[in-house]
């Protein structure tokens, strides 16, 4: 997919006494890279990036992100726009098909996602595989694996046709039912099946929450911050799952595998495992009596072993945009509930000395996206355990859309497959276990 522009002048490599040009291409947004694809080819030397934070490996046209202005836009959209004008479904179509639905094509996707919203009857028992102590992001990534099994046949090859329209509303719509039964396999209840007559997110919390004798009341405010949540979740350009997704989509597996990779990739810590962190840091506060200086000063000090979770970005060197969006949420929501959190407090008070501190302000550490997530979940009732497929369910659109845009490249998708630096030990040669005196 060639969506850039070559520079006037290409790059110069001095190697060994010899020069090498490189191409400097541009993005539509004036972004520059440097061209290397050729450089092993013509030179025997590899770059070295440890964690790929100055590589791209692809050119995409699905998510801008502008770190250090705070601007993020799907397909040209601000984000903001977004979360406040449009639905979790409209999202999904422009990150997916890159354009707005229509309102003919936003009533085809949701008939889709009420079509798809039920597991076969044999995915049932897996469930009963797994232990009620079983973390929701396991049972996840494994049910979502499993679908490949329940879909064979299906044209992988084409992106574009059928097949791929029907996989991707069957994953974006059965992933919440997945999500709601595991929630019920870890409590002991009976599952709550999919219901026609329910939008997306009514539809997920009604079959978290409800029971076979009390119906659960879905308040609009809860809709809307779960709704606002998803849109925020939904892409966020090459992240660690989303590489993932890529990487793993490039060997040409099915969408299924793939995401169920990126969902792997999303349960850590330091990724989607964040927000889950985050209300784990603001109860060990409360539990210390609910200062802050002495945390402060641990993050602070690098012979201790703590960081604040939810504080920097390792692509945001401002004010994370989905923060600020998030904390508003935060407040009316709250508000709204009657809901005095005195974790949220403590949030409030951590937010504003990071913001004033020299030291945070200085290295551009700020407070992301995951710093208020969680206590909107809490808020509405979610476990702490359930944060992070929650985040998986709104970041579905993007896996969905990386992986269908890897799968367009023309001529084919090209395996990834990264170079590495050795530093082991040179050739050696074997000596029996007898001749080395071990036994």
């Amino acid at each position: 997919m060639d969506h850039h522009s070559q520079a006037g002048q290409p790059a110069k490599l001095i190697l060994d006494g010899n020069t090498f040009e490189l191409p400097v291409v541009v993005g539509s947004e004036g972004e520059k890279g440097i061209d290397i694809s050729k450089l092993r080819g013509q030179t025997n030397y590899v770059t070295l990036d440890h964690g790929f934070g100055n590589t791209s490996n692809c050119e995409s046209a699905i998510t801008f992100l502008d770190g250090d202005a705070g601007i993020l836009r799907y397909r040209g959209y601000p984000i903001e726009q977004l979360a406040e004008n449009t639905s979790f479904l409209e999202v999904a179509h422009l990150l997916i098909y890159g354009e707005l639905p229509t309102a003919e094509q936003l009533s085809h996707l949701s008939e889709r996602f009420t079509e798809h919203s039920m597991l076969h009857e044999d995915m049932k028992r897996f469930f009963n595989g797994f232990p009620s102590s079983a973390h929701p992001m396991a049972v996840l990534a494994s049910m979502v694996c499993s679908l490949s099994a329940f879909h064979p046949g299906i044209d992988m090859t084409n992106p574009t046709g059928e097949d791929f329209d029907r996989i991707a509303a069957q994953l974006m719509s059965k992933v919440r039912t997945i999500v709601a039964f595991a929630h019920k396999k870890s409590i002991g209840e009976p599952f709550i099946y999919p219901r026609g007559d329910m939008e997306y997110v009514p539809n997920l919390l009604n079959m978290m929450f409800s029971s076979p004798t009390k119906e659960y009341k879905i308040y609009d405010e809860v809709v809307q911050a779960m709704k606002v949540l998803f849109i925020l979740h939904a892409d966020h350009e090459q992240n660690c799952s989303t590489s993932t997704v890529r990487l793993v989509g490039s060997a040409r597996t099915n969408l299924f595998a793939s995401v169920s990779a990126g969902i792997c990739a999303l349960w850590g810590p330091l990724h989607g495992g964040a927000n889950e962190e985050v209300i784990h840091m603001l109860e060990m506060i409360q539990k210390d009596g609910g200062g802050i200086d002495k945390y402060i000063d641990m993050a602070k000090d690098k012979t201790k072993n703590f960081r604040l979770m939810g504080v920097g970005h390792r692509v945001y060197k401002s004010y994370d945009p989905r923060a600020k969006i998030i904390k508003q949420c935060v407040h009316d929501l709250l508000g709204k509930l009657g809901i005095d959190d005195p974790l949220l407090d403590i949030a409030i008070k951590l937010e504003e000395r990071v913001l004033k501190d020299p030291y945070f302000v200085e290295r551009n550490l700020y407070p992301n996206v995951d710093f208020y997530s969680g206590l909107i979940y809490k808020a509405i009732g979610i476990p702490k355990d359930m944060f992070t497929v929650m985040f998986a369910i709104g970041r579905m659109p993007g896996w969905i859309a990386h992986w269908k845009e890897m799968m367009e490249v023309p001529g084919g998708t090209k395996i990834g497959r990264p170079r590495q630096i050795y530093v082991g030990p040179t050739k050696r040669d074997y000596i029996p276990i007898i001749k080395r005196g071990l036994v």
